[in-house]
């Protein structure tokens, strides 16, 4: 639930004394999907590694609002038991907290043939339109009726497979419709469909499970519709949250001695550790671990231009900003994916970076800049996370206010920041 809580962080002023390891959690953008993916199953599915943040507690109880039954196994386990789904309507209250409640939309509308779900909500970053999936379902033979409030869809039997293309690629779309084509009639083909790692992991598991999906992690994902999938005697392990995990790594860069992420995926990272090695960031890849020896780094100014995965993640865009404001000479940062997404850029400004908005999709950084502590409020997830890291590298005492959107999608994060020496307390 939202609280008032707050980080106050006191700063590095630029020393570099973090050291240690810090451990990658489970992926909130995949665990999201598969906890949605449940109601494919007919009987039962099983995650483990289950991130403990915001996002995976509303989705929990968006599922168990709609008739899932859900048991916590340990810690990190859940047994989810989707015999029964009881209601096609997506609560209204919990879906404004979570964007991400749109992708139940594809296996309600598979299972029961109708779902009404309203306008989702989650934090504010660009228009995020949903004409993707109105369109989407359209094309596989669903009446749609806009009800002001939000959408209710209806089909005669069933979804009928067909082709459908995305202008855009988009991940969220891609899990969608990937889900709602395993209980279609039919072959359903995505093309133009988003390769993210997030996408392979939940297609995998579903065709474990007994979906059949072919294409996965390329642009073309082809889905042959059949019954509902099981899930007795198999678990789901979420793998490592990416974003997490390179948001760690710039952090070493920037305040790291020798800061050791543990349990991620490094060939989920490419762009990112490509871009920070060019910039002349020292660490040492092994198979499921970066060491980052930010000491001995300086760092050299470099432009970034998001980009659907493999291309540099939209989601790092923010962190990576607060990294060239200590890299020598200028930056052009260009957010392709989201407009209005380089706002929290301002606030960077009031810490005495030298930054400058062109325009809803491009700005400019100088650096290096000394940036000095402040007062702050978290305008969504990833810009949160990014103030944290711009107070851990200021000078003096910084407040960050909103800490809910920023436990959203990081666990934890201010047990695991003072296990490597950051000086941070929630108040």
């Amino acid at each position: 639930m939202i609280t008032d809580e707050q980080f106050i962080i006191n700063g590095l002023a630029g020393k570099k004394t973090l050291e240690g390891k810090i451990n990658t959690p489970g992926a909130k953008n995949a665990v999201l999907k598969v906890l949605a993916a449940s109601i494919l199953f007919s009987d039962e599915v099983t995650i483990s590694n289950v991130p403990d943040i915001e996002d995976v507690a509303r989705m929990l109880e968006l599922l168990e609002d709609l008739g899932v039954v859900v048991e916590k196994q340990d810690s990190k386990t859940y047994r989810l038991i989707t015999s029964e789904i009881l209601t096609h309507e997506i609560s209204t209250e919990i879906s404004k907290h979570l964007r991400a409640s749109i992708v139940l939309t594809g296996p309600l509308l598979g299972r029961l043939g109708k779902v009404t779900f309203p306008h989702p909500g989650g934090c504010v970053i660009g228009k995020r339109p949903i004409d993707f999936f109105i369109e989407g379902f359209k094309i596989l033979g669903a009446d749609i009726k806009d009800t002001g409030s939000g959408y209710e869809i209806k089909v005669k039997k069933n979804l009928k497979g067909n082709t459908i293309f995305f202008k855009n690629a988009s991940v969220t779309a891609t899990e969608n419709f990937m889900m709602a084509g395993v209980l279609a009639e039919g072959q359903t083909i995505i093309k133009n469909a988003a390769m993210e790692p997030e996408i392979v992991s939940l297609g995998e598991f579903l065709n474990e499970c007994g979906a059949q999906i072919t294409g996965l992690g390329t642009p073309e994902i082809t889905i042959t519709g059949g019954s509902l999938l099981s899930g007795k005697d198999k678990i789901y392990h979420t793998m490592p949250d990416r974003i997490a995990a390179g948001s760690f790594v710039i952090l070493g860069a920037l305040a790291g001695k020798k800061l050791e992420v543990t349990n991620c995926e490094p060939k989920h990272l490419e762009s990112l550790l490509y871009s920070l090695s060019s910039a002349g960031v020292k660490m040492e890849i092994k198979k499921d671990s970066i060491i980052v020896y930010g000491r001995d780094s300086k760092l050299t100014a470099f432009d970034i231009k998001t980009h659907e995965y493999p291309g540099f993640p939209t989601d790092l865009q923010a962190p990576l900003a607060v990294l060239l404001t200590q890299s020598d000479g200028q930056s052009f940062l260009f957010e392709t994916i989201f407009e209005g997404r380089l706002n929290y850029l301002e606030t960077l400004g009031r810490m005495e970076a030298d930054v400058k908005i062109i325009d809803a999709h491009r700005a400019l950084i100088n650096g290096p800049k000394s940036l000095k502590g402040r007062e702050m409020e978290s305008p969504d997830l990833r810009a949160g996370l990014a103030y944290v890291i711009a107070a851990i590298i200021a000078s003096g005492v910084s407040t960050i206010h909103n800490v809910y959107y920023i436990d959203r999608g990081y666990e934890h994060i201010d047990k695991s920041l003072r296990a490597i020496g950051v000086d941070i307390k929630r108040v």
